[in-house]
């Protein structure tokens, strides 16, 4: 029980304004297992209202030149960077992420996400050919498509919301978003920023709520023109679903089992210390029963060692980053995407073997090879079925390039042209002289 203290209280934010809603969810405090926040539970009626608003304000953002909207994009990033420390701190207190990774990851990736689609909008190019012998000159125009539906996860609520929003907005397009019910807070505060960074009414509206409810509602609404969804297979297969009947643009970055390689010759120094930090960032001991029921070994954490918590916290979600070794390659810990600090360590003999069962799971989202063989380097990245590989680091992004998975970790990619590219629509002009 939260006892006597105040409840944190979410509106929906629709047309500029903060709306009430008539029922609400509980957001828990993970570090303690307390609840909090009370987040709307919103449905079709708040949908609704969200399309009527991101209707009426499509026409005059989409006319505003790219320039135009870069700064908007830029006043909103000065802003979400003046307010680092305190979305950090409700960042890692509404997700359960220490506050060093809230502060230098999620909440600076978010305000670079702004500033980044702010100048990439302004250089991209079109087409144009000639018919010289038919008197004809072609060219390409990308309009915006207008209503874009966004749905982002509870891992890195702030930092993949803003992902999304940055090259919708930019390219001229109004949004309704919806964060994970889990994970709502910083999309909420962020909501407080738009009108001092001069975003109009109806161009950002965030409705929160339960995907079977609210989620179900937006992907289905004949105006929302695209769908952009970051989150798990079952539901990306959900919102195809619904999205079918109207032919609707679908971007579904879904989730990964990332294969972490290490060879024999890999500077350890490096390779270990930035392997312990990918294997644990997040935050399921179902998947270490199993695992000991099938014979493998845990070396530490879960089940090895007491974890030691102040009283405060023993309700809270904890759990001991723990390591499983002897290990089949098709035991669910090998195979499925586990939310939590577990990782598996298994031995390999070759090349080889080790792409081969590398990419005998279902998804390929990511990956990384450690080896200081540059030719071995270029070939295992090449063969593994990722859509990105790391060679001897780990989480450096250009924004430039594409993001995505390949097989069950999605379709589409993003980043500078694939967002760009996703969130409007091509069309060929051709005029006679």
């Amino acid at each position: 029980m939260a006892g006597t203290r105040a409840l944190l209280m979410l509106e929906n934010f629709i047309d500029g304004k903060f709306l009430p809603c008539s029922s609400y969810l509980d957001s828990y405090d993970p570090s303690t297992g307390e609840v909090y926040c009370r987040v709307p539970n919103s449905g079709k009626e708040e949908i609704e209202a969200a399309v009527e608003a991101a209707r009426a304000a499509f026409p005059g953002w989409s006319s505003r030149s790219p320039q135009e909207r870069s700064q908007v994009l830029q006043r909103l990033a000065d802003l979400l960077e003046q307010s680092l420390e305190e979305l950090a701190q409700a960042e890692s207190r509404d997700q359960g992420k220490t506050l060093t990774l809230a502060r230098t990851m999620d909440i600076p990736r978010s305000v670079q996400n702004f500033r980044f689609f702010a100048s990439s909008i302004l250089h991209h190019t079109s087409e144009c050919t000639q018919m010289d012998h038919l008197g004809c000159l072609h060219y390409t125009v990308r309009t915006p498509v207008g209503i874009a539906g966004l749905i982002s996860p509870w891992n890195l609520p702030l930092y993949l919301l803003t992902w999304k929003m940055a090259p919708a907005i930019a390219a001229g397009n109004t949004v309704i978003a919806k964060p994970s019910e889990l994970t709502s807070v910083t999309a909420w505060m962020l909501c407080k920023l738009l009108e001092k960074a001069g975003v109009p009414p109806g161009v950002v509206n965030i409705v929160f709520g339960m995907g079977p409810r609210v989620g179900e509602a937006l992907v289905s609404h004949p105006e929302v023109s695209l769908i952009s969804f970051t989150g798990s297979q079952p539901t990306a297969e959900r919102i195809t679903q619904l999205s079918a009947p109207h032919c609707k643009k679908l971007s579904l970055e879904l989730g990964g089992k990332n294969p972490a390689i290490i060879f024999e010759d890999a500077n350890l120094e490096e390779c270990v210390p930035t392997t312990v930090r990918s294997s644990f960032a997040n935050q399921v001991r179902s998947y270490i029963k199993k695992a000991r029921m099938e014979g493998a070994q845990i070396l530490c954490g879960e089940g090895v060692d007491k974890l030691n918590l102040p009283p405060r916290n023993q309700a809270g979600y904890f759990m001991l980053p723990t390591v499983i070794t002897d290990i089949k390659d098709e035991s669910c810990c090998m195979k499925e995407e586990i939310f939590g600090p577990v990782t598996c360590v298994v031995p390999f003999d070759s090349e080889e073997e080790v792409i081969q069962r590398a990419n005998s799971v279902k998804y390929g989202l990511a990956a990384t090879v450690w080896s200081g063989n540059v030719g071995r380097v270029h070939r295992v990245a090449k063969k593994l079925q990722s859509g990105l590989v790391w060679t001897n680091c780990w989480l450096i992004r250009e924004l430039n390039l594409p993001f995505g998975g390949m097989k069950s970790s999605g379709v589409g990619r993003e980043g500078a042209k694939d967002s760009y590219e996703f969130f409007t629509e091509i069309k060929t002009i051709t005029i006679k002289h």
